[in-house]
Order: structure tokens, then sequence, then C-alpha cells
């Protein structure tokens, strides 16, 4: 028996499971270049803007407090087009580049997930909990080009960063600012 994927009645959890199935039995060809960015969320943008879908979140974020954050497809494609932007050009980063984000689950991390995968960068998500050690040793064995955190977080993190060799920017996340750390609300 199979049932609808997220409500859509024309994908069916059957199609999938068979896609999957034949792509695995090399039936199906695997596109060269795939990006989840620009192959899916901007394709779901455009069918919702054609009405060729119906507007649902692709993202909706609700904190202990009770504040939402809700963004669109649309929304979300083009505010991580800017978020890219600002990895690109604000941090000096190129496809192949990494960096390590330790943020809380804020809606951010996310926008910056897709940023990266939009820009070809490596997102290498990094807990609150990891300890200056922890985070020196992530930034040398990753070669780490650029550290994303928030303003609470900064001032744990900034005593290991100048031991790092291979980092060019750092980039707080919140409405505090720090000498030396871009702010992305700021950039954005």
């Amino acid at each position: 028996p199979s049932r609808t994927f997220h409500g859509n009645p024309r994908l069916l959890t059957s199609q999938i499971i068979s896609h999957y199935v034949s792509i695995n039995q090399c039936k199906k060809e695997l596109p060269e270049y795939f990006n989840f960015a620009s192959d899916v969320l901007d394709e779901w943008a455009r069918l919702e803007k054609d009405r060729r879908k119906p507007a649902n979140p692709a993202f909706w974020w609700v904190s202990d407090e009770g504040e939402e954050v809700k963004w669109s497809f649309e929304e979300l494609g083009c505010l991580s087009r800017k978020a890219a932007n600002v990895l690109s050009e604000a941090c000096g980063l190129q496809r192949g580049d990494r960096v390590i984000a330790v943020l809380p689950r804020v809606p951010e991390w996310w926008l910056l997930s897709v940023a990266c995968m939009r820009a070809g960068i490596v997102f290498i998500p990094g807990t609150s909990q990891l300890t200056a050690k922890d985070i020196s040793y992530r930034l040398q064995a990753s070669k780490a080009k650029c550290i994303i955190t928030s303003d609470t977080l900064a001032p744990a993190l900034e005593p290991v960063l100048p031991g790092s060799q291979f980092l060019k920017s750092q980039l707080i996340v919140g409405r505090g600012s720090r000498d030396g750390w871009l702010n992305l609300k700021e950039l954005l």
C-alpha cells in the first residue's frame, strides 16, 4: 500500500521507492551535477510562483518562547542566495572551502546550510557544547577558512582562533557585534 508523500497526491511513497531502486540497479542515470538548493528548492519555489503547487512553508521554526520564523520556498531561496553571496564575497570563500558553524538550532543554522549547498561550500556543523580543544582540533583538521557562531558563543571561541592557520573570516549570527567578526544580519 502506498500513501501520499507530504500531502502531495502526485508523489506516492511507492514511486519514491521505485525511483530509488531503479537508481540503485543502474536503470536510471544520476545527474552529473546536483545541487539541492537550485535543483529542488528553486524548482519548488517556481512551481509555487506559477501556482502549479500550493504554497506551503519551506521552513517553520518556533523558539521555546513561542517566536516563529516561517519562510516560503521563494523566501528561503532568496535568503539563501543572499547568504551564499555573504559567504562568497564578504567572507572570501570559494567552492570547496570549508566552514565550521558552532550555532544553536536557530533559523540561521538552516539558512547557512542551504547557502553552503548553493555555493558549493562544505558546511561542518558543530554543537554549542564543543570545548575550546574540540574547536581547535576541528579548525586544524578541516582546514576551515571560516567559522560561524552566535554573539553569545563567540567569546568562548575567540581564544582558539589565533592558532588556526587557515581561518580567513569569522561570521557572527545575532544582534550583537564584536571586533574582528562580520555580522550576518548586517551583511544580508
